[in-house]
């Protein structure tokens, strides 16, 4: 092989070398974090060897031995982690360290920008946390070689962090991955071995995989007579020549029993596992027996993983046999709405060689996985209950994640529905503090439904006209504003005995609620028969926009609403689909007018036909504005409004409307009671 393809400098992407400025020239209070990240990547690695070894014995290459090992120079400088896990070849080297974290870097710039104060709370979150060593480091040497390729074939890694690396083909005698950093002058503690041990007993006490570092050179004895100073100074052993032993307790965290671990190591190994710096809201740890028999150990975070909403996420729950990793990746083990829970599931139930095809068919992974949902949802119902503060912190970051376990999971409905929060006409807050017991619990004795309304944002389910009547009789109606919530509120029917009931869809009957006094029952049965000219003439000059025309009964301030049929897809849900992109057949909505609005009241007397078609469309329009609809014609709606305004103002010339004449003795009656009416009100 020639030097040529051996030897070669490539250049860093773009955001990787902003990455590595900010790591190199940044003031972090935490630095050291860099060898948490190291350990974490190196256990990774030897986890990946174990399971691949399963099926594939030639990968141990005559040594399983599994192994973190940690060296000290201080003549060089120089601090080397070195793994014995599955290794790298030249492509993975590049994909891996010279283009790490395609998304997950630019994803950690912007967080940076959003907050600059806690810049280490975010190394690790965003598959970052090599380049944390250029923190300590101004040179990094890797070398490397995958596990069943020939010696000839490892890999040698060097960069300063200064725009680009040397890539370079050597010979690699062991598998494996070793990581030399050339520490900077200023960073001489982390080649103090009790300061390194401190850390590892911090940050990386429970990895399954022994941390191995040269025993301490005890200090020698204190000279007894003349001329002994320099014979002591002979016989002191050198650093290099000390045994290696293990400073970590290498067991797994969670096969120990809940009672000897303490909250910080719970904490620590979340971090681990995590990559994050915060600690979790809450966690469960559990052992269970039965028919199947397994152990979990799974975390809350506190902040939303920066993937959480991108199709290509990994699970965050990984899958033990027997203390042996086996996938970190499958939705086998935790559904997707609960994808932001963290943690490990170990089972002595599945064979060491499991695959994915086994997973999707396993009696036993069906049973693990049932359980496991169960635990979380009751670690959540626990939360919800007790520590309403933390409650509401995992809401904000979750609350949409969750919502959709109405729609994927029917069998744990009932109890993902009591976990969910929304904001209410209770006290209009946009802050979703409400749940579907605290709603009930306000709910007069007569009110048989749970009422709901869907918009594309808080102002606009808010300020909705259709509730109207709801406030005028002190009804709450839930406010749903997130788009999940038009999926949601489709496949979640009832609730404790309660159905809920769109707003927005169908006949509003309000049941005993709205019971109307003889005197409102007789002008509403007046009014039908009044307005009947008026709602054919305006489903005449509507057409096909609307299926039906009618009097409300929701209104009490405006003019007109649209509604949906009562099995139809609601304006909303329509408008979502297809800003998807989706083709949609477009609804034809129902109009609802208000006879005791003045606008209404005018156009039922108006007599010229062109004037009332203009009107009749602005109502329309307007009304699917306040839905926060998009006009087909806005140029056509602002031209007509413009024109009713003038009209209605006496700004019109004969000349320009020859329809002067016909309301000039109108105008003076209209224009400080109608103008004033419509521009407040509608």
């Amino acid at each position: 092989m020639s030097e040529t393809a051996t030897k070669e400098t490539m250049e860093f992407q773009t955001e990787v070398r902003q990455l590595l400025d900010l790591m190199i020239h940044s003031l972090y209070s935490n630095k050291e974090i860099f060898l948490r990240e190291l350990i974490s990547n190196a256990s990774d690695a030897l986890d990946k060897q174990r399971f691949d070894a399963l099926s594939q014995p030639a990968l141990n290459e005559g040594n399983a031995e599994l192994k973190v090992r940690i060296e000290i120079d201080k003549d060089a400088n120089t601090l080397t982690i070195s793994d014995s896990g599955i290794g790298m070849t030249r492509q993975e080297v590049i994909d891996n360290i010279g283009t790490i974290a395609n998304s997950g870097t630019r994803k950690y710039l912007e967080a940076l920008k959003a907050d600059q104060a806690s810049e280490s709370n975010l190394i690790g979150q965003f598959g970052v946390g090599f380049y944390a060593s250029f923190m300590v480091a101004d040179k990094i040497t890797l070398t490397t070689r995958r596990a069943g390729s020939d010696t000839s074939e490892g890999v040698c890694w060097v960069s300063t962090g200064e725009g680009g690396y040397e890539l370079e083909s050597v010979e690699k005698a062991e598998r494996g991955t070793s990581i030399t950093l050339h520490l900077k002058d200023d960073e001489g503690e982390f080649l103090t071995g009790y300061r390194v041990r401190g850390i590892i007993s911090r940050y990386s006490d429970h990895i399954s995989f022994p941390v191995e570092m040269r025993q301490e050179v005890p200090p020698p004895p204190p000279p007894s007579a003349e001329g002994e100073e320099e014979k002591a100074e002979e016989e002191t052993p050198k650093p290099e020549d000390q045994p290696f032993e293990v400073v970590n307790t290498a067991k797994a965290l969670w096969m120990r029993s809940r009672q000897e671990i303490t909250k910080e190591e719970y904490h620590e190994f979340y971090k681990h596992q995590s990559h994050d710096y915060e600690e979790p809201l809450s966690y469960i740890h559990n052992h269970i027996e039965g028919k199947t028999e397994y152990t979990l150990l799974l975390f809350v975070p506190k902040h939303a993983p920066y993937d959480l909403w991108s199709k290509d996420r990994k699970s965050g729950v990984k899958l033990y046999v027997r203390r042996v990793f086996i996938l970190e990746d499958s939705d086998q083990l935790m559904p997707n709405y609960l994808r932001f829970i963290r943690g490990v599931i170990d089972t002595n139930d599945l064979p060491l060689n499991v695959s994915r095809e086994i997973l999707q068919h396993n009696k036993a992974i069906d049973s693990i996985r049932s359980g496991a949902v169960k635990k979380v949802l009751g670690l959540l119902e626990s939360m919800s209950k007790n520590d309403k503060d933390l409650y509401a912190t995992l809401w904000k970051e979750f609350g949409a994640v969750l919502k959709e376990g109405i729609i994927e999971d029917y069998g744990n409905k009932e109890k993902v529905a009591k976990l969910l929060r929304f904001s209410s006409t209770h006290t209009d807050n946009i802050t979703p503090d409400v749940s579907l017991d605290d709603y009930i619990a306000r709910m007069p004795e007569e009110q048989e439904k749970i009422y709901f309304i869907t918009a594309k944002s808080f102002a606009a389910a808010k300020g909705s006209p259709q509730l109207e009547i709801f406030r005028k009789k002190n009804i709450e109606v839930l406010l749903l504003h997130e788009r999940v919530d038009e999926w949601m509120s489709s496949n979640l029917h009832d609730y404790d005995g309660k159905s809920l009931q769109s707003v927005a869809k169908g006949e509003l009957d309000l049941g005993k609620l709205g019971e109307d006094s003889d005197e409102e029952k007789a002008a509403a049965e007046k009014a039908s028969v009044d307005y009947q000219s008026l709602i054919d003439s305006i489903k005449n000059v509507l057409g096909e926009q609307v299926k039906e025309v009618r009097i409300t009964q929701r209104l009490q301030n405006s003019p007109a609403c649209l509604v949906s049929d009562e099995s139809g897809m609601g304006l909303n849900m329509e408008r979502i689909l297809q800003s998807a992109g989706q083709e949609v057949a477009g609804s034809q909505p129902i109009l609802e007018i208000n006879p005791n609005h003045l606008m209404v009241k005018r156009l039922k007397d108006e007599q010229d036909g062109e004037r009332m078609s203009d009107w009749a469309k602005i109502l329309f329009d307007q009304a699917m504005l306040s839905e926060g609809g998009q006009l087909d014609d806005p140029a056509a709606f602002v031209h007509r409004l413009n024109d009713m305004l003038m009209v209605l103002t006496g700004s019109v010339s004969s000349e320009a409307s020859p329809a002067k004449e016909a309301v000039s003795e109108e105008v003076e009656v209209l224009e400080g009671e109608v103008v004033d009416e419509y521009t407040s009100k509608s």
